[in-house]
């Protein structure tokens, strides 16, 4: 460590939001050169490597054959897939001398289909994957939380090529069961749920999330079932449908200065309006909440209203909304909206005034048929109750944007869903034929016909995965690594400067070099107190500890992850921790 490349850090970085971004730059791992973009330095690339190599090994594994494509790519085959503009301001756009239009890539579909349809022709040729760890370019708004969410990342894309849907099947559960091994390997408490394809297109997707309260996926699950999905992918069970006959009419009331939800309840149960003669209790779950946002097609330059109806006692989750419309750009009115545009009495919107002025209108799957709500009634200070769906108006269809509730009736009708967080590791796609249509990817079938190929699409976050592992292995004073990716598996502290005490610890070793094992030898001049704190930041699962003990033939073997302290026999020491760090 004395010629090592490191200097740790005693103060946490400013901007660190979460124990990983806190841990990873206060040990020396990584380092910030501009939002969302780090360096990875001596310790952090020998665990992203690690992390890779384990990514590498498990692929290989499955019969998937690596290559590399260039992370500046032509903007051509974007344009044909349509990518160029779904991708809005995500993606980095760029022109070389001549004027002609590049992106730093963020996902290579496009590339794989197109290397492919050059190299195969025969059915023969297929089945086949093909997969690349490179990095990847994504312009986030918000980069945030260091390395977990940034502009510049290391990913592990993979590809397969099918002639049928059921070789696509069989693609994605390859790649399914090796996920599966990569985070078990990597010591991830992880669950799979059910996703959205969003702009990658596709019929059927899952998530790999690794549980962690800083995660920025929100997930549920029924723990009676096993059912799992993100919140994006959650379906509202609908309620039946009710008579619209037995309803009272609708009838328009006075409710001054009413303008949210809870203000409007307050009013429907005070003295002041109980002598209309309704003779019940109003809650939030009897109100129609209608969210005006505008939506616009990626390369339109029009913005188009949109009405979202929602139960008063939910809140729109914008996240939900967004996968809702995609590849759609979404956005809430803001004053000047409302301001433009007086059909909208902002607070006492009603779905009459959207109907009448042609504005589409969507409703949350528990707005059935026969229904009665109590809802804005379009002018200040007014509202409709016992507003009737199918009677009084009728939506222009159902969307899912309404948020998502632990206690929630799990959609598979078992159970109730609890709700916790996640960070997003892995991502699988059965994508079809998309790709392969927009490139006419076929081979000659032995009929000698074209087959037009089928497609699986795979992703894996490898430097996500440092930043997820480091959350879920860390405690009050620093990292605790997994064997598998540590950056070592011994860190031997010289403590004391005695010139025996420092020969018989670099004797050590170089025994367990030789014998196989990376070690990181605290050889600094440095205080017991400095060299102890380092080791239990940089978070080498195995520390040892070479000091005054020595003179009686003993040194300290501590576990990082537990604290226990053992006194190992010098001469057997190279043997012990060959064994120690052979379990996993």
């Amino acid at each position: 460590m004395s010629s090592l490349f490191l200097r740790t850090l005693r103060d946490d970085p400013a901007d660190a939001e979460v124990p990983s971004h806190r841990l990873l730059v206060r040990a020396g791992y990584v380092r910030r050169i501009a939002p969302g973009i780090y360096s990875w330095l001596p310790l952090g690339l020998r665990v992203l490597r690690n992390v890779e190599q384990v990514v590498r090994e498990e692929m290989d594994a499955i019969g998937a054959q690596e290559i590399q494509f260039p992370a500046l790519l032509p903007r051509e085959p974007y344009e044909a897939t349509g990518r160029w503009t779904e991708y809005g301001p995500n993606l980095f756009r760029l022109q070389d001398r001549k004027g002609g239009d590049y992106l730093l890539g963020p996902t290579h579909e496009e590339l794989f289909a197109l290397t492919v349809k050059g190299e195969l022709s025969s059915y023969r040729d297929y089945p086949v994957i093909l997969y690349q760890i490179q990095t990847k370019y994504r312009d986030e708004e918000r980069p945030r939380a260091g390395i977990l969410r940034g502009r510049e990342f290391l990913m592990k894309d993979s590809y397969s090529f099918d002639l049928a849907d059921d070789g696509l099947a069989q693609s994605y559960q390859l790649h399914r069961d090796a996920y599966v091994k990569i985070f078990d390997r990597l010591g991830l408490r992880y669950v799979i749920v059910s996703a959205m394809s969003g702009a990658m297109g596709g019929s059927q997707s899952e998530e790999f999330l690794a549980e962690s309260e800083t995660g920025e996926d929100t997930f549920v699950r029924s723990p009676e079932s096993g059912y799992a999905a993100n919140v994006e992918a959650v379906t509202t069970p609908a309620p039946p449908e009710q008579s619209i006959e037995d309803k009272p009419a609708a009838a328009v009331h006075h409710t001054p200065d009413t303008p949210t939800i809870d203000s409007l309840v307050e009013f429907l149960n005070s003295p002041e309006f109980s002598g209309h003669g309704l003779g019940r209790e109003f809650t939030a779950a009897d109100t129609l909440k209608n969210v005006m946002v505008k939506t616009r097609l990626p390369g339109s330059q029009e913005w188009e209203l949109l009405g979202v109806g929602i139960p008063g006692d939910r809140d729109v989750d914008m996240k939900r909304l967004e996968a809702a419309l995609a590849p759609a750009e979404v956005a809430l009115l803001d004053d000047a909206d409302f301001a433009a545009s007086p059909l909208l009495a902002k607070g006492y919107i009603g779905p009459g005034a959207l109907a009448a002025n042609g504005v589409r209108y969507l409703v949350d799957p528990r707005i059935v048929r026969g229904t009665a709500w109590v809802t804005g009634a379009d002018k200040p200070d007014h509202h409709v109750v016992d507003l009737v769906a199918g009677r009084d108006f009728t939506p222009d269809g159902t969307i899912e944007a309404a948020e998502v509730r632990a206690g929630d009736p799990s959609p598979d009708g078992a159970g109730e869903l609890v709700a916790a967080r996640g960070i997003e590791i892995g991502h699988i796609f059965q994508l079809g034929r998309k790709y392969t249509d927009a490139f006419a990817l076929d081979a000659l079938g032995p009929d000698g016909k074209p087959v037009r190929i089928t497609m699986g699409s795979y992703g894996i976050g490898v430097s996500r995965l440092v930043a997820a592992i480091a959350e879920q292995s860390h405690d009050d004073i620093g990292l605790v690594w997994p064997r598998e990716i540590s950056p070592a598996d011994v860190h031997m502290v010289i403590a004391g400067k005695d010139d025996t005490i420092r020969e018989g610890a670099e004797q050590l070793a170089a025994g367990l070099d030789s014998a196989g094992l990376r070690v990181l030898l605290d050889d600094r001049n440095a205080s017991p107190g400095v060299k102890f704190a380092d080791a239990e930041l940089i978070g080498v699962p195995t520390i040892v500890v070479v000091g005054r003990g020595l003179a009686s033939g003993v040194v300290e073997v501590k576990d990082r992850r537990s604290g226990e302290r053992t006194e190992v026999a010098v001469d057997s020491a190279v043997e012990h921790l060959v064994e120690l760090s052979s379990k996993h």
